[in-house]
């Protein structure tokens, strides 16, 4: 089965989903080319998780803050403090592309839906808490 089939039927599954408290779920597929899934998470719809899949992992990954909203005296402390976190922030690490600071997950494509459902909900609960942790360091 080819991702893109994989991402559509996940996006099926995910449709009528709700996370640990409650909170329902909107898949979306917004770049079919790309092949990249959209959830949206209610009551938190300004820190969407997005999840691809290729063929060695399925990858959830939610946008945190770009480089110019950090206090430029306060990055090296941030930075040593994302480093601090990667271990124990349950099933999620820091990273960055371009300019862009990035949470993500990634687990096997052999995952089932509820593995996957779990990895969205906890990378979602990891993005607010990083959020409130690091903002001393930003603008």
């Amino acid at each position: 089965m080819n991702n893109k089939i994989k991402l559509m039927q996940l996006a099926d599954a995910l449709s009528n989903a709700t996370i640990n408290n409650g909170a329902a779920l909107t898949p979306e597929i917004i770049e079919e080319d790309l092949q990249v899934l959209q959830v949206l998470i209610q009551d938190r719809e300004e820190f969407p998780v997005y999840v691809t899949i290729d063929d060695s992992q399925i990858l959830c990954v939610s946008y945190l803050w770009q480089e110019q909203e950090i206090i430029p005296e306060q990055r090296e402390a941030l930075l040593e403090a994302l480093l601090s976190l990667n271990i124990p922030m349950p099933l999620s690490s820091f990273s960055k592309i371009g300019h862009q600071y990035i949470i993500f997950g990634a687990l096997s494509t052999r995952s089932d839906t509820d593995a996957i459902l779990h990895e969205i909900a906890t990378l979602s609960d990891n993005t607010l808490e990083a959020i409130e942790l690091m903002a001393e360091y930003l603008k």
